[in-house]
């Protein structure tokens, strides 16, 4: 049954978190900054601070939005609808000497009207005559160049472990409440560990997110988690440019990279906080050099069904965007999001293609490669890089020397016995019984052959059976018509191999 005695204890803390973060706001507005910008989508938690710091003041607090114009809300007054437009109300505040916090709400879309940054530059330009602080207030905002030396960035905190349980123990008596005589089935491991999953999340959607769990069978098991984290998950990438891969795989449906496999599990407990005897920091990652087909986004996968813990792709088309700056703010809160999961894998499939370098983009993935720099540099959580590459000259050297990744691996293609593992791991995945298949024969015919050429093999067999059982001849015939990439890329692959030797820790 879930304690709700700490409650008293966790609302104290809460108050002593909600104050400072309000005393960081009291120090940005009295440094005078003309324009301070917040990004965030807990809008209505925003305002609350907003208007309790001008309460504390004893400055007043104005609020726009599009819908209803400027009111005060520090005291009850009607809208001023007349002000509505962007434009009127910027007008409205340079020509007025009230000082006081302006904020206005979802102001994003009309920031590109040139007459509109020339206002508010005005505003910014007699703040300290007029006492006049504009907050502009959205969930995302890019800030004009002009307005850039008059502006200050304001970070509104998420809630930490303890308001978050606070949030979990009230949602579970309000499921009380509902539910006289009874009380949320849980235990203190899995209580935690639902707390430490809605890490990241905003409080609104933390609490929507416990409501889900709790009002569904009046329980919190291990059973609600894979669903919480997809779920926070879904709020975190708004921007679509990570993905949420369910289909981790477990390294006996890997053949071969036994160096990999013995590496990854030597790090499996430092990873995952069971073992702190050693006083080990977690590892941070690797890259996985080799072939196309030789089963490097295979063993990513398998990382994270091993671990048992999320994988998250990052994807570098969907990344990238036209206008300036917004790629590197889409990584950066990719990144943010990963951390917010953690722990997790961030898998990086062909890390080459989104910062190799082109001399042609004017500069954004040479941007894009400074930002995920620094981010690892920085980066204390328990997100583990997986990043593949198939050209490894593409890659800036700043990205692959040591202590970036902890290590770079060589994913060359399968020798015989690997071969005979992977043959062993389709055919078996395609309910075929493998003692009917000479596999020494299969794997010996299959010199070359990339582990995802030989899927293709025994796949390709099982289309062109018309009737019967399936033969080592007709897997034999499939790979007779098969031109491997070590045939039709033959240059490329020595030169892979000739750089990858002595630089690089073989997989296999």
């Amino acid at each position: 049954m879930l304690n709700t005695g700490a409650l008293r204890i966790a609302r104290v803390e809460d108050l002593d978190s909600a104050m400072n973060e309000l005393h960081d706001l009291e120090l940005l507005v009295r440094s005078r900054v003309a324009i301070v910008v917040i990004q965030t989508q807990a809008e209505r938690r925003a305002m609350d601070l907003l208007v309790r710091l001008g309460i504390g003041m004893a400055i007043p607090v104005f609020r726009w939005t599009v819908t209803e114009g400027l009111a005060r809300v520090d005291i009850e007054t009607p809208s001023q609808r007349f002000n509505r437009a962007a434009g009127d109300v910027l007008g409205h505040i340079r020509g007025s000497s009230q000082g006081g916090l302006y904020v206005l709400l979802d102001i994003h879309p009309w920031l590109d009207d040139p007459v509109n940054v020339r206002l508010l530059k005005d505003i910014a330009l007699r703040h300290e005559q007029t006492g006049q602080t504009l907050v502009l207030l959205s969930h995302a905002l890019t800030v004009p160049p002009e307005l850039a030396a008059y502006t200050a960035q304001f970070e509104m905190r998420l809630p930490d472990r303890r308001r978050l349980a606070e949030i979990v123990r009230g949602t579970a008596r309000d499921w009380s409440e509902r539910n006289p005589g009874r009380r949320v089935r849980t235990d203190e491991a899995t209580f935690g560990e639902l707390v430490r999953n809605l890490s990241g999340l905003t409080e609104d959607d933390a609490r929507r997110l416990a409501h889900r769990v709790i009002f569904d069978d009046g329980a919190i098991t291990e059973h609600d988690m894979p669903q919480v984290m997809q779920t926070k998950f879904g709020l975190l990438n708004r921007e679509g440019v990570l993905y949420f891969e369910y289909d981790t795989a477990n390294f006996s449906e890997v053949g071969g990279l036994r160096g990999l496999k013995r590496w990854l599990e030597q790090r499996r407990a430092p990873f995952l906080e069971a073992d702190q005897t050693k006083q080990l920091e977690p590892p941070k990652g690797v890259l996985l050099l080799g072939v196309q087909g030789g089963g490097k986004s295979l063993a990513a996968r398998a990382v994270a069904g091993v671990w048992g813990v999320p994988l998250l792709r990052l994807d570098f088309g969907a990344l990238y965007n036209k206008f300036h700056g917004e790629t590197e703010r889409n990584l950066r809160e990719s990144l943010e999001a990963a951390r917010s999961m953690a722990p997790c894998v961030l898998w990086i499939d062909e890390v080459e293609k989104g910062i190799g370098g082109d001399r042609h983009d004017g500069g954004t993935s040479r941007r894009v490669l400074g930002t995920l720099l620094t981010w690892m540099a920085g980066n204390r959580s328990r997100v583990f890089i997986v990043a593949t590459a198939n050209d490894i000259t593409a890659l800036p050297p700043e990205l692959i020397r040591k202590g970036r990744l902890d290590e770079i691996f060589f994913v060359d293609l399968p020798d015989l016995e690997t071969r005979k593992e992977i043959f062993a791991i389709h055919l078996r995945k395609r309910n075929q019984e493998t003692e009917g298949f000479d596999l020494d024969r299969l794997a010996a015919s299959a010199e070359g052959f990339s582990g995802s050429e030989i899927e293709q093999a025994v796949v390709s067999a099982l289309y062109a059976l018309d009737s019967g059982s399936l033969s080592d001849q007709h897997v034999l015939a499939e790979l007779r018509r098969t031109r491997p990439l070590s045939v039709v890329m033959a240059e490329h692959l020595h030169s892979l191999r000739t750089w990858a030797a002595g630089r690089t820790v073989p997989a296999a």
